[in-house]
């Protein structure tokens, strides 16, 4: 900045967010404060005292902005939606889980135990959120085996003439072949749902009730499945049940560094049950102080998902300003601790002990990545700063539904988020060839126009013939610095005998099966591998579930449903001549003969 003097001379005494913004105009890093002009005047006071991050940063701003607020919570929320829209640079960031999965009990005459995951319907009852699917299932799985609700999906339960497997390892009580009154099945499913809101005490009493009743009726094999129940879920509430406040949900939020490694890790307890954690690993937090990142993490997380009427925190945040603007995004009470004692202090021991292994596993990866990636590095004779690799693979099914992946890694991991996948429609059915001019053409055109980065390294999933075309898009677009080579399965198609084919190489590189190089080529290649065929069954399975006879200029919802009404199905309309599609009421000769080119 040419003369930061001017600029601070104008900032007020109030509270609001400022913005670091580059000669571009980009932003670059986005603050709140409770006195702008203290706030930001502290940049430019004292460089010394400011982290290395900050110091590169201060030499890249080009001016400031500011936008006044009436409170620091309302400060943290502007702060929160600019960080989410601009993703500054400089900025502590958390990736942005698009959702957390729920169970859901449907609110059907038989409920089924489901999973869940996107906006909630009022017909069904919805327990969690969980921090991961796995949670969930498990969740799932528990409630099975204790009272047998089904999982099936609709379709399965209308069209079932007898049990399936799961009554008879007695995981279900089999409603749909009517094995079960429909006033038991309520019964376990309420059992169930009382269960997950954290009343397991009344559920045990209600099945020792049932128990006790089932046994002075002699109907013995009753009351040893209530016995079983009992048992079951005693169990579970030494192993899950962690609280001593039931009915009340809690969020335990802990910060640990490891070797520059940061780790903030979410504990979730639900009406008293420790439902599982989570592990997050934020950007730019390598400098930053445990209380500014449990603020960001805060501010971020929560105003995206919901947030539980207790927070149980082990860094010293803004608590008044936080739990303000919490209460008032969930529009009731929402509380923050910072010092537990008790029960919460053991929660938050839980919670930083699992950070602390967290960020200690993230170290041991990274450093696994590292060696691998400096192996490949002096195995293809790379610069020393190759870090981004880009990996191409096509997928079809004999032509079908071709779909082209292209996966990223970067940072010494795979880069989810910079994933692409690229339907091809210019190349002809089955040619390989074709395919990877296209997806390479569409991927580096846009590159080189400046939208996006250019990669070190570029992997092909392919031989000699893919790697030749790849040779061709790259001297065409002008990419002379990018690294290519195509990754060959060898002749037995294992694991191991990759041959790597190298430009200007006479012979392929065979590196050996423990080649620590080859690992993270075989790394890269799979999931690019997995994300293709992702793609290409989705489309595969798209295109196979419309009607050919939709694609077809002039055909109409009606006049397709006349045409297989008068042929039986799709198989008569396709054996029949144009003289038959002639006759079909609304068809005149020249559509009869454009449906059968078509469908032929």
């Amino acid at each position: 900045m040419s003369d930061p003097a001017e600029v601070l001379a104008r900032l007020p005494h109030l509270p609001g967010v400022y913005r670091m913004l580059n000669a571009a105009g980009e932003a670059l890093y986005v603050g709140k404060a409770l006195d702008l002009k203290k706030r930001v005047t502290s940049y430019f006071q004292k460089q010394s005292g400011l982290s290395p991050r900050i110091r590169l940063m201060m030499s890249q701003v080009a001016t400031v902005e500011t936008t006044v607020t009436r409170s620091e919570a309302e400060a943290l929320l502007l702060e929160s939606n600019l960080i989410k829209s601009l993703s500054p640079r400089y900025n502590i960031l958390f990736r942005d889980d698009k959702s957390y999965p729920y169970l859901v009990v449907s609110g059907h005459r038989y409920p089924r135990l489901g999973f869940h995951r996107g906006s909630l319907d009022r017909k069904h009852r919805y327990f969690g959120p969980f921090p991961n699917a796995g949670a969930v299932r498990e969740s799932i799985q528990l409630l099975q085996k204790v009272f047998r609700i089904r999982t099936c999906e609709d379709t399965v339960f209308a069209n079932r003439s007898r049990p399936c497997l799961l009554h008879q390892i007695r995981r279900c009580t089999a409603p749909c072949v009517n094995l079960v009154s429909e006033a038991d099945y309520a019964e376990n499913v309420r059992s169930a749902e009382m269960f997950l809101s954290g009343k397991e005490d009344e559920v045990i009493e209600r099945l020792i009730q049932r128990m006790n009743d089932a046994a002075r009726r002699t109907a013995y094999e009753e009351a040893a499945v209530c016995r079983d129940q009992i048992a079951a879920l005693r169990k579970v509430r030494e192993k899950q049940y962690v609280s001593d406040e039931p009915g009340r949900d809690t969020d335990i939020i802990a910060c640990a560094r490891v070797s520059g490694i940061t780790c903030l890790n979410l504990v979730m307890v639900r009406c008293g049950r420790h439902l599982g954690d989570k592990n997050f690993f934020p950007r730019n937090a390598e400098d930053t102080a445990a209380e500014q990142v449990v603020e960001a993490f805060i501010t971020q997380h929560y105003l995206q998902h919901g947030v539980p009427p207790h927070l149980v925190v082990g860094a010293k945040v803004p608590v008044a300003a936080l739990e303000q603007l919490l209460s008032e995004q969930a529009g009731r009470r929402v509380q923050i601790t910072v010092n537990p004692a008790g029960t919460r202090k053991a929660w938050l021991d839980m919670a930083e002990k699992n950070a602390h292994l967290g960020a200690e596993q993230m170290l041991g990866l990274q450093a696994t990545q590292e060696t691998r990636l400096t192996a490949l590095q002096q195995a293809l004779e790379l610069p020393e700063t190759t870090q981004r690799i880009e990996c191409f693979d096509i997928s079809h099914t004999m032509g079908e539904a071709t779909v082209a992946s292209c996966v990223v890694y970067d940072r010494s991991a795979m880069q989810k988020s910079e994933y692409r996948r690229y339907n091809i429609t210019g190349a002809e059915a089955g040619d390989d060839y074709g395919a990877m001019r296209e997806v390479l053409t569409r991927r580096y055109r846009k590159i080189v126009a400046g939208e996006g980065k250019v990669p070190d390294l570029v992997l092909i999933d392919g031989g000699k013939g893919q790697l030749g075309v790849a040779r061709e898009v790259f001297a065409e677009q002008g990419l002379n610095d990018v690294a290519l080579v195509a990754v060959a399965k060898g002749e037995t198609r294992k694991p191991g005998l990759e041959q790597l084919l190298i430009p200007g190489r006479e012979h392929a590189l065979q590196l050996p099966r423990e080649h620590a190089g080859l690992h993270l080529i075989q790394q890269i290649r799979d999931e690019a591998h997995r994300f293709a065929i992702e793609g290409h069954r989705a489309r595969r399975g798209k295109t196979r579930a419309r009607s050919p006879l939709e694609s077809i200029a002039g055909v109409g919802s009606k006049r397709r449903q006349r045409l297989l009404a008068h042929f039986g199905g799709l198989r008569g309309l396709l054996s029949a001549g144009v003289d038959e599609l002639a006759q079909v009421e609304g068809i005149s000769r020249a559509l009869a003969e454009k449906i059968y080119r078509e469908l032929h």
